[in-house]
């Protein structure tokens, strides 16, 4: 009988631009770098990349849009970085629209999960946000979510409203011109120093 040879285990890593290996499944704070989540989020298309415009919308954007829209508790310098990097897991795992996460399944949230926990310990952040601040939040994902339905990917305001909850009058008003990324990367990082030097 032929010996049988060992199987590999697959690779659960993902190289960074930086030269970090970012282990997918037991992510370490240490390989977490500001530059690569930057340029990740700034390349991630939200909507799957269903949107109008001469560039993608961001993901980048979309976080830089939801920490300013977010209404945080407490007047703690940390909570506008947390909403900040709210979906900063997405600059390896890319960003699914939400049929997708449901028919992926729990797996898809675990990992996220731990991608977020590295992130946060990474930046001075519980790993675990506050549910007063995680709700603040998802009220300005949600926000913005409609805001971007409305704007750039074809929904009606009836619709839009449907899934996301009607916004303030005034938000609903709001423009949004999508980015070329490497302005939005730039940005995004901008904003998230300036954030990290207030703490």
């Amino acid at each position: 009988m032929p010996a049988t040879r060992a199987k590999r285990p697959a690779r659960a890593w993902q190289r960074m631009l930086s030269g970090r290996r970012l282990d997918l499944l037991d992510p370490s704070p240490l390989d977490v770098e500001l530059e690569d989540i930057a340029h990740g989020l700034a390349f991630v298309a939200r909507w799957n990349g269903q949107t109008s415009g001469d560039w993608p919308y961001s993901v980048a954007e979309h976080s830089l849009l939801v920490e300013e829209l977010a209404v945080l508790p407490d007047g703690d310098p940390r909570w506008p970085l947390a909403a900040l990097l709210h979906d900063a897991p997405e600059y390896v795992i890319g960003d699914m629209i939400s049929p997708v996460k449901a028919a992926v399944g729990p797996g898809y949230a675990e990992m996220d999960a731990r991608l977020t926990a590295a992130v946060h310990i990474r930046f001075g952040l519980p790993p675990a946000l506050p549910a007063r601040v995680k709700r603040a939040i998802k009220a300005a994902d949600r926000a913005s979510a409609w805001l971007e339905a409305v704007r750039i990917a074809g929904f009606s305001e009836a619709e839009a409203s449907r899934f996301f909850g009607r916004p303030a009058d005034g938000l609903r008003r709001r423009p949004l011109v999508p980015r070329p990324p490497a302005e939005v990367r730039a940005a995004f990082l901008a904003r998230a120093e300036a954030l990290m030097a207030r703490r």
